[in-house]
């Protein structure tokens, strides 16, 4: 029994390959042998390993020190360390990118643990005789999944790996002596982003914002069919931005879109939320400022307690609370979406060309937000990966109603901002079936910014625009 591996204290590693990381583990020795906590999620997360879930544990017994396995690339997180002698281990990233054939190698002893990323080619040679090799992984071995690994050759020339018992010597696979040299390995495809909801206004601006993400329309995965969402490979995405979603807020209130609004929004979602927490996923949800029932006078806060009016409203907060239990999240609530397709400025710009003067609502307040925005926000929190949790996204600067931004249509196309007319909610819903509006819906964005986002000043992303929007002319029709 080696001295020096039963005084050491937890600690992790880095290598020089990315996410591959070394774990000193202690080991608690005396007369009638040794113990270790050779996993201990708590404690090894709080030094830097990720919380990777693992779902199988296996043991590879070899009998004959030289015994020598992979090189081989796998679909999965693992977490390799030894139970009886010793290893040689050694480490390729066969993961696309440009740290793909960066080699690594350790010698590991039961009082050292290897944190393996998915696409990290793992080997080993034995050094002593009846090693036992461990290794939890967090996924679950399957037929399928083999057509998912990499492979490269022991033997290759270009990683530089000095294995201390010649190849020749050692005890080897058929199949692992035919595995290619690393100028010939097609390198592993990193996990993919998935979106749902890919024809809606955000749907659209999020597949310029992130052009290698999967985009999937209601056709493909509808959030209302169980059998879609179970029949989509989750093994090939590490994060899911779901912009599915009933919007239909006046149709709602009816039985049968009551109905269709909670089966999308909150049955749908659930089921999504459960296969996010079983493949690990990231999950970014878009919500709505209708979770709110506008009644305080200062902009709302993430924390500010939740108090929908309507069933849109009802669904999307607990559609919030739902996407809540999962660990790696973001909720991202934004307000008075405008994008491409038929919208409110696309249709006060029609009706200022038609020489159409309207009524528009003056009594709910809140900040137009652009889908380009919003999906540059999304971009900006998959990428820094702040605190998982709510996150406020809208334009910036002074809030206005409704009958406001349609004034600085007609202004800004040349028209006479005077031909608006302001009028009361009830005014203009009289006689017609309407889902109730929160009066206020101005978002506070403290939070996001705090993050290095900037959102764009409303009245400059207006003006934008309508430059680029001046040909688009659609039939009137008010989005409250």
């Amino acid at each position: 029994m080696s001295a020096e591996w039963t005084t050491r204290a937890l600690a992790v590693r880095d290598t020089p390959i990315p996410g591959l990381r070394v774990v000193d583990l202690p080991v608690h020795a005396d007369g009638r042998g040794w113990f270790k906590e050779n996993w201990q999620r708590e404690k090894m997360v709080a030094v830097g390993l990720p919380d990777f879930g693992p779902v199988q544990h296996n043991i590879s017994y070899n009998a004959t020190r030289g015994t020598t396995r992979g090189v081989h690339a796998e679909p999965w997180d693992k977490y390799v360390s030894v139970a009886s002698g010793r290893i040689f281990g050694a480490w390729v990233d066969l993961r696309e990118g440009p740290a793909f054939g960066t080699a690594f190698t350790v010698e590991l002893d039961p009082g050292t643990a290897v944190f393996v990323p998915r696409g990290v080619g793992n080997a080993f040679q034995t050094l002593e005789d009846d090693t036992a090799y461990v290794y939890l992984v967090n996924a679950h071995w399957s037929a399928e999944a083999q057509g998912d690994y990499t492979f490269l050759n022991l033997a290759d020339e270009a990683t530089g790996i000095a294995w201390p018992i010649p190849l020749a010597q050692s005890e080897r696979s058929e199949r692992d002596l035919t595995h290619p040299r690393l100028a010939d390995v097609t390198p592993m495809r990193p996990r993919r982003t998935l979106v749902l909801g890919a024809d809606g206004k955000l749907g659209r601006a999020l597949r310029a914002t992130l052009p290698e993400a999967d985009f999937a329309g209601r056709s493909r995965i509808d959030l209302s069919d169980a059998a879609s969402l179970d029949a989509v490979r989750w093994s090939d995405y590490d994060t899911v931005v779901n912009a599915a979603a009933y919007t239909a807020v006046d149709a709602a209130e009816t039985p049968e879109g009551r109905a269709a609004c909670w089966a999308v929004n909150v049955t749908g979602l659930a089921r999504l939320v459960h296969l996010a927490a079983m493949h690990r996923l990231t999950l970014v949800h878009v919500s709505s400022d209708y979770v709110f029932d506008g009644m305080q006078h200062e902009p709302y806060r993430e924390t500010d307690p939740v108090a929908p009016l309507g069933v849109y409203g009802q669904t999307k907060a607990a559609g919030e609370a739902l996407v809540a239990l999962l660990p790696d999240h973001y909720v991202v609530r934004t307000s008075w979406v405008v994008g491409d397709g038929d919208n409110f400025v696309r249709t006060m710009a029609s009706l200022a060309a038609c020489g159409v003067d309207p009524s528009v609502v003056d009594d709910q307040v809140g900040r137009l937000t652009f889908a380009t925005d919003l999906a540059a926000a999304i971009r900006h929190l998959l990428v820094t990966r702040p605190d998982a949790g709510t996150y406020h996204v809208t334009g910036g600067g002074p809030a206005g109603s409704w009958a406001d931004v349609a004034r600085n249509v007609f202004r800004m196309l040349g028209h006479d901002p005077n031909r608006v007319t302001r009028v009361s909610t009830e005014y203009y819903f009289g006689g017609r079936q309407a889902a109730p509006r929160p009066r206020n819906s101005l978002l506070a964005l403290d939070r996001i910014t705090a993050t290095g986002y900037a959102p764009r000043d409303v009245a400059d992303a207006l003006a934008a625009y309508l430059e680029a929007d001046r040909s688009v002319a659609v039939a009137p029709e008010q989005e409250g």
